[in-house]
């Protein structure tokens, strides 16, 4: 019985991402404000919704539990701004991320293209054994929300990427840590394809 908890940061609606889980093999979907009861859980959604220093303020006390999570191997998706939070720091922002990934938070050049990105871009596929992407075509388009973009700094950890200006990273990978900068819940088959693959890595973590 795979269990998943979306952190709520407070900031919005989580509907879509809590039936897109449920709709695609989560047995059951939780949404959380406290990461006390994680070892509940098989896996963990830090969603796209919100502004990067309200979420990381929401997520301060628990840090210590995050840490542990990641350590013990939890799946972990973090979407956009869930993503964003991962690295050190932010450029929309002044408090400092949850620094388990190496790597900011920049804003998308407003001389070279418009901001905020609204809409659908294809997605390049740098690491074809990543895991998330499992079954993905190539050039498969996903939905975009956004006004930064991560840049780590172990081009390693980087499974996808897409044009928008630059060429800039939208999937990361890294053992049990996985981020999307576009957003599967809104991204049609292919996102539900997505969703579909983190729920099964967490059902592999029972």
């Amino acid at each position: 019985m795979t269990k998943i908890a979306i952190f709520d940061f407070g900031a919005g609606n989580l509907f879509n991402l809590h039936q897109s889980l449920l709709g695609n093999g989560a047995h059951s979907v939780d949404i959380i404000r406290s990461l006390r009861e994680l070892e509940n859980y098989d896996g963990l959604v830090l969603p796209g919704v919100g502004n990067f220093d309200s979420a990381i303020s929401s997520m301060q006390k628990d840090s210590a539990l995050m840490n542990a999570a990641v350590d013990k191997g939890m799946p972990i998706l973090g979407i956009c701004l869930g993503l964003e939070m991962l690295f050190d720091k932010s450029e929309e922002g002044i408090l400092e991320g949850l620094k388990i990934l190496d790597g900011d938070v920049l804003m998308l050049p407003k001389i070279k293209v418009k901001v905020p990105h609204i809409g659908w871009n294809n997605l390049r596929i740098v690491n074809t054994g990543s895991n998330l992407l499992k079954g993905i075509p190539q050039d498969s388009w996903v939905y975009f929300v956004h006004s930064y973009h991560i840049e780590p700094q172990d081009d390693k950890l980087i499974a996808a990427v897409t044009e928008y200006g630059s060429k800039l990273p939208v999937v990361i990978e890294r053992s049990n840590l996985f981020g999307t900068q576009f957003h599967p819940e809104k991204s049609g088959k292919i996102g539900a394809k997505i969703m579909k693959n983190f729920v099964n890595i967490c059902e592999k973590n029972e």
